[in-house]
């Protein structure tokens, strides 16, 4: 291997590799220079017993406020509700309504026996409007039972890190094995926001869905004000009994940086997350670090058709980083050369990026094209080589 190449985003070169065919063609123009912005905003004072804000990229914390005590966390449950829903069931599977759904306490969309609807509909009213008879009913179609509902909760939990969580039931009804932490709640909401269905669900200000077998519609309506009230909110979910108080997730996105908070158990949440989002933006930015195919570098080929390949990264690199930062770093993992055959979008290296001692981004560089194996000369082509060197020399003489 040759010793890493290191670019800093002044755009200076400090080490270049053994070869000096890697001729750089682009990266002082790709790699946008450093700004060490200087965040002044305060962390925010809020009025939750338990509270975090992460960013979800990375999962890094950037407030916390007594984020690892259990709580009860009423209908925030139903994110990983929805989680489960999602990943067991089908979302145009048609579902009938038990009997052991209907007249469930708490918020509802008063489903009927019998009646029918999709799980996508239900999963609806489940993450809008909160409906504790949609949720059970969800169960019911998908483990059986709430019980065995909950199992699965539970194991999803444990496979995520939720090491201070407990889910006895799918709506989050007062339970005394029913808990969370704002920390655990954080990282299940940023493992949901993955998945493109829920983020469409979550986000979803109202929707209607058909009433009892097709005799009309209804309405639902998220009850999430913050989609309203905060221009960058994308979801997720609210909750409250008298027991766990007030409980709020949000998940909100501007340019390119994606948050979630927390709150649980807070007489002011609304606000709460607003001044929690403000201050995490107000610390982050997403960085450009090298646009798709601008790392390209000519690389030596031995025994091919032609004697370089040029590689370059298939895809824009991007980083979410502290606006106050120390140096970027760009390292090029690269060998000396390569021997043929080499295959279009084959990885031949990768470019790796550092800032404050921890390695921030990196992405493959492929060839932009093939290069066969030189084919090996026969023996008569090597005489007829050899003869016709011969025929010049004499006609030199």
């Amino acid at each position: 291997m040759s010793k890493p190449v290191t670019v800093n985003l002044q755009g200076k070169l400090r080490k270049l590799g053994v070869f000096a065919v890697y001729m750089l063609l682009a990266v002082a123009a790709a790699l946008p220079a450093t700004v060490c912005a200087h965040a002044e905003t305060s962390p925010p004072s809020v009025s939750a017993r338990s509270a975090i804000l992460i960013e979800t990229s990375t999962g890094r914390v950037l407030f916390e406020k007594d984020a690892d005590t259990r709580r009860p966390m009423a209908s925030t449950t139903k994110i990983m509700t929805t989680v489960v829903a999602l990943e067991n069931g089908d979302l145009n599977e048609r579902v009938v309504i038990p009997s052991t759904a209907v007249g469930i306490e708490g918020s509802s969309i008063y489903l009927y026996t019998d009646e029918e609807l999709t799980l996508g509909e239900l999963l609806y009213a489940v993450m809008l409007e909160s409906a504790n008879d949609a949720a059970t009913a969800v169960a019911i179609e998908i483990a059986g039972s709430v019980a065995a509902f909950a199992e699965l909760m539970n194991r999803k939990a444990a496979e995520l890190g939720m090491a201070n969580t407990c889910f006895a039931n799918p709506h989050g009804l007062d339970h005394e094995n029913h808990y969370t932490t704002a920390r655990d709640l954080a990282t299940l909401t940023r493992y949901a926001m993955q998945n493109p269905i829920f983020r469409e669900i979550c986000a979803t200000r109202r929707k209607t869905i058909p009433l009892r077998d097709g005799g009309g519609v209804r309405l639902l309506l998220n009850h999430n004000r913050l989609l309203r009230l905060y221009p960058y909110a994308i979801g997720v979910k609210t909750g409250f009994t008298k027991r766990s108080g007030r409980c709020l997730v949000s998940a909100a996105e501007r340019d390119g940086v994606e948050l979630v908070a927390v709150t649980l158990n807070a007489s002011d949440d609304w606000n709460d997350h607003t001044a929690m989002l403000e201050y995490g933006f107000s610390q982050l930015e997403c960085v450009t670090l090298a646009e798709a195919g601008t790392l390209s570098y000519a690389l030596p080929v031995v025994g091919g058709t032609s004697p370089y390949v040029f590689v370059n990264n298939l895809r824009t690199v991007t980083a979410v980083l502290p606006k106050e930062r120390g140096e970027i770093t760009c390292e090029l993992r690269l060998k000396n050369f390569y021997y043929a055959p080499v295959l279009k979008s084959q990885p031949l290296g990768k470019a790796v990026w550092h800032c404050d001692g921890n390695t921030i981004a990196e992405c493959e560089l492929t060839a932009s094209f093939d290069i066969p194996r030189q084919r090996e000369k026969t023996i008569w082509e090597w005489l007829a080589g050899l003869f016709a060197g011969f025929k010049l020399l004499i006609q030199g003489m």
